[in-house]
């Protein structure tokens, strides 16, 4: 028997989609990616600030349909604070259930587990993957720093 929910807009999921969390642009990122769909036209930048190998702060932008939207704002919330490693090893995690190769139960995150319906649809897992796949990107690509503007002498 599975544990999976079969409605894939639960009331989490769109209450995601209508006030995503964590959403808009970082000051001073030290990391950062973007993922795209082309199959759908989703598109999503993940930012991140990296401080003593903790996510410090989070945030993302974009636009996408309600899955990828709700993933991502989820995704967020539960990756704040979280070591670098750790938040590797939750987006393994995640992706393992949505691809069928874990079950539900065995997540850590329990709001998570509302998203584990998009398995049973097997053209939504990409949406739903989407900024998680954009993180892992993220998490691999340190923002190169801005010149530091420096003042001429009189």
């Amino acid at each position: 028997m599975s544990l999976v929910p079969d409605d894939l807009y639960q009331d989490l999921v769109l209450e995601h989609k209508r006030a995503p969390r964590h959403f808009g642009e970082l000051a001073a990122p030290t990391h950062e990616a973007q993922g795209r769909n082309p199959q759908c036209g989703d598109e999503v930048r993940v930012q991140l600030r990296i401080e003593d190998d903790r996510v410090r702060d989070i945030g993302f932008s974009g636009q996408g349909c309600a899955i990828c939207v709700a993933s991502t704002s989820m995704m967020t919330e539960v990756m704040l604070g979280k070591e670098v490693e750790a938040a590797r090893a939750l987006q393994e995690r995640f992706r393992a259930v949505l691809t069928g190769q874990a079950e539900p139960g065995e997540m850590p995150a329990g709001k998570l587990e509302s998203l584990a319906g998009v398995r049973n649809y097997p053209s939504r897992v990409k949406c739903a993957l989407l900024g998680w796949h954009a993180l892992m990107h993220a998490l691999a690509q340190p923002v190169a720093p801005s010149p530091a503007v420096q003042e001429r002498e009189p």
